[in-house]
């Protein structure tokens, strides 16, 4: 692996960005939610998505591919105006390991600096993030969330105060 960049997303990321979140989300999900929502999926889809929804979205690049992104903004929730949110995180299974999600979550820290803190939510059995989220500061804060995804998956909300 020579060279690492995170940057803004531009328009002509979105075949990557898409494949990205279709494969990540199969490296992660798999045996943590229904296999028939993850077998839904596919990369036009994700593309899709992508073309859409390209504002505040940072892209790792590594030798110019795009193997990971995140995605942030103020929180979406109304009693958290005052804070920022992380709403994604990935990066493709074979770069785990070597830094990448660290630098996209030290980019979005800085990109959400204005707030007076900043709010996730996790998978309640996505153990590799929580962790990963933990070594930042963030904490649980009581806050959860159920969403159907064909079966039910439960969301923990993460706060981090700066």
């Amino acid at each position: 692996m020579d060279y690492i960049v995170i940057r803004d997303a531009e328009v002509k990321d979105a075949e990557g960005k898409g494949y990205v979140h279709y494969k990540s989300w199969q490296e992660t999900y798999t045996g943590l939610m229904n296999q028939e929502y993850l077998d839904k999926m596919n990369v036009e889809k994700c593309v899709n998505i992508a073309k859409k929804y390209l504002e505040n979205i940072l892209i790792a690049e590594v030798d110019g591919k795009i193997i990971g992104y995140s995605c942030y903004s103020q929180c979406r929730e109304t009693n958290y105006e005052s804070y920022g949110e992380i709403i994604a995180i990935y990066v493709l299974k074979e770069y785990h390991k070597k830094g990448i999600g660290k630098m996209l979550m030290d980019a979005c820290i800085k990109k959400l600096s204005k707030y007076k803190g900043i709010v996730l939510w996790v998978l309640d059995s996505n153990k590799n993030a929580i962790n990963f989220y933990k070594k930042y500061g963030f904490s649980f804060d009581g806050g959860k969330k159920e969403e159907i995804l064909i079966t039910p998956i439960t969301e923990l909300r993460m706060i981090k105060n700066l």
